[in-house]
């Protein structure tokens, strides 16, 4: 069992970890908020269709209003936004922000009502996660980089971050099915379709052309559709049925790493002292964050929520 537990997380280190450079080629010569209408629309009928043959419920008509508002939170305020950020940000250091999304949560559990309130370690951990932030993000004369970021896809990123604690935080005590991937691919199928309607409203998809498309653009968003979506979710779920979900949680510590050393190697995405040492600001200040957060009854729904 335990080789089968440590191959199941390193499958899921490695898809997750990998989702953010599939997004970068898939969007390449495909619209972002389409291509991800598409990956969505796919892997949701997928799930749907597999858990109902399976013996599973579909949703009721209350719990498709959850999984809808849930799905168009996290696949078009979250996925949508990084994949349109991806445009100009590097796919590594779009992760590493995305990264910070338990640092939201924390803010977001704090503010709501009869929220969990952070202890003075936690607002420690959250000051240093936002250092961290800064040094990756912040003006090139103070944060000491050479290569300067898009404003408009930094706060892209970071609104992303907000919209997955605000989805996950609703997740909580929203009516959902019970089967896990029949919740999820019912998100999917809701988040789709807000996906479709602001990549029509937003005219991304004037003067696109299908047949100007690239094999590496199809591969991307094949591998999103079928390996980061399925066999990641599918990975995920395994693993929550066989391991401490202390272990289960690491991935959101190693993707970062993961999505920075793939940009590296296979996107000449430029690599800088200040973005390693941002990443261990972050990373460390989200497990700090994570290790002296009082634990609730779902946190292992959390964990789930800030995929790509």
């Amino acid at each position: 069992m335990k080789s089968k537990v440590w191959l199941a997380l390193l499958a899921l280190y490695i898809v997750w970890g990998s989702t953010y450079l599939g997004i970068k080629f898939a969007i390449e010569t495909i619209p972002p908020f389409f291509h991800a209408g598409v990956r969505f629309l796919a892997s949701g009928l997928i799930l749907v269709i597999w858990q109902r043959s399976a013996g599973n419920s579909m949703p009721t008509r209350k719990q498709w209003i959850s999984t809808g508002i849930i799905g168009t939170l996290l696949l078009l305020g979250g996925n949508g936004l990084v994949a349109w950020a991806e445009q100009t940000i590097p796919s590594g250091i779009a992760a590493l922000i995305i990264a910070s999304v338990p640092m939201f949560l924390v803010i977001g559990e704090a503010i709501r009502p009869n929220g969990v309130k952070p202890n003075w370690q936690g607002i420690v951990g959250l000051l240093i996660g936002f250092v961290g932030i800064f040094i990756l993000v912040g003006p090139s004369e103070i944060s000491g980089g050479t290569t300067k970021l898009n404003p408009l896809g930094v706060v892209a990123l970071l609104s992303a971050c907000l919209f997955w604690a605000t989805g996950s935080i609703y997740s909580k005590t929203a009516d959902l099915p019970k089967s896990s991937l029949m919740n999820t691919g019912a998100q999917m199928l809701i988040g789709s379709i807000s996906l479709f309607i602001v990549s029509g409203l937003s005219g991304e998809l004037n003067g696109w052309n299908i047949a100007e498309v690239s094999s590496r653009s199809i591969y991307g968003l094949l591998y999103l559709t079928f390996v980061g979506s399925l066999v990641g979710f599918a990975s995920y779920g395994w693993l929550l049925q066989n391991a401490p979900i202390s272990l289960v949680s690491t991935y959101a510590y190693v993707n970062p790493i993961v999505a920075v050393l793939l940009g590296v190697w296979l996107a000449d995405e430029v690599l800088e002292p200040r973005i390693w040492l941002a990443t261990a600001i972050i990373i460390g200040s989200v497990i700090f964050i994570n290790s002296t957060r009082p634990k609730v009854k779902y946190e292992a729904k959390e964990v789930g929520e800030t995929t790509s």
